[in-house]
């Protein structure tokens, strides 16, 4: 090879090194952009922001409370001995937050196609799949900031309740696991509004999906009461249940343990999902019969 092809071949490469180089700058600008859009939206919205952290805490101080002396749980994995129930709850609740944000974000996402932003926002030159993405993981974000809101506040409760111990380190081992839980919660509802047509419909269509999944999960009690009580089929129904493994992911992360078999059920879930979504997903569904409707 000749010094010119030398030098040909060094000038192309790095070109090509500036043009990719250029490419993950400009990614990245706009997941930093989609990220902090979604950010502003949330904080300005006070309403959501403070149910966001009630609904958790009541169901924690008043529900928890109730049944304490009527439900005790033996020392199954994670735990190695005997808790309240106030604390076997606290993941399941934690798994609470991410699923009715996900499922939030996934209404805003509709509104969003309602009104023509998404269509806007896909126009980016940017793959489809990667703005998507970028949402999600803005809401996913959205949701684990609300996680550890509502953790400090179950430490604080576990103050005045004895007996309740949550491991500060588990804080940080849960945080990858509350992400997945999170991103594979936002990637179901992602997928619900592919194709959910109006944004009416939505409200009907998440009670068929939130409270099947939070009530048929380990959120509440331990799986193999059901099975002791007989709910053979509820115990089997409960165990498909990705949203279970998203609260399990949790729950051993809390305490500094790793739970595989949970861990290959989200992710797997939420690739699944995210995927069909990608596939399905048209920004035009709402708007173009939006703007029927108008013309009419």
């Amino acid at each position: 090879m000749t010094a010119g092809e030398n030098a040909a071949t060094t000038v192309a490469y790095t070109v090509g090194s500036d043009v990719r180089r250029s490419r993950l700058v400009h990614a990245l600008r706009a997941l930093r952009g989609i990220v902090w859009r979604e950010t502003y939206k949330f904080a300005h919205m006070y309403g959501r922001v403070a149910s966001a952290l009630v609904r958790p805490v009541l169901w924690l101080v008043v529900f928890a409370a109730g049944f304490q002396n009527l439900f005790g749980v033996s020392p199954i994995e994670p735990y190695s001995t005997y808790i309240p129930y106030q604390e076997y709850i606290i993941p399941g609740l934690v798994g609470m937050v991410l699923l009715f944000n996900g499922m939030q974000s996934s209404l805003s996402l509709v509104y969003d196609r309602e009104v023509g932003t998404m269509r806007l926002l896909l126009t980016a030159p940017l793959p489809r799949w990667y703005l998507l993405l970028c949402k999600l993981i803005a809401g996913t974000i959205l949701s684990v900031i609300q996680c550890y809101a509502f953790l400090a506040a179950a430490w604080g409760f576990s103050f005045f309740v004895s007996g309740i111990y949550i491991p500060w380190s588990g804080a940080l081992y849960a945080l990858p696991m509350l992400f997945l839980g999170g991103f594979l919660l936002g990637s179901v509802g992602l997928l619900l509004s592919v194709y959910i047509k109006q944004l009416e419909n939505f409200a009907g269509t998440m009670n068929f999906v939130i409270f099947p999944m939070f009530f048929f999960s380990s959120a509440l009690y331990p799986l193999w009461r059901l099975r002791e009580s007989g709910s053979e089929w509820l115990y089997w129904v409960s165990n498909v249940n990705p949203f279970t493994h998203a609260v399990e992911l949790a729950r051993y992360a809390l305490y500094g343990k790793f739970n595989g078999t949970s861990l290959a059920v989200v992710i797997g879930t939420a690739i699944i999902c995210f995927a069909l979504a990608v596939y399905g997903y048209d920004p035009q569904r709402g708007f173009i019969r939006r703007r029927q409707q108008q013309s009419t």
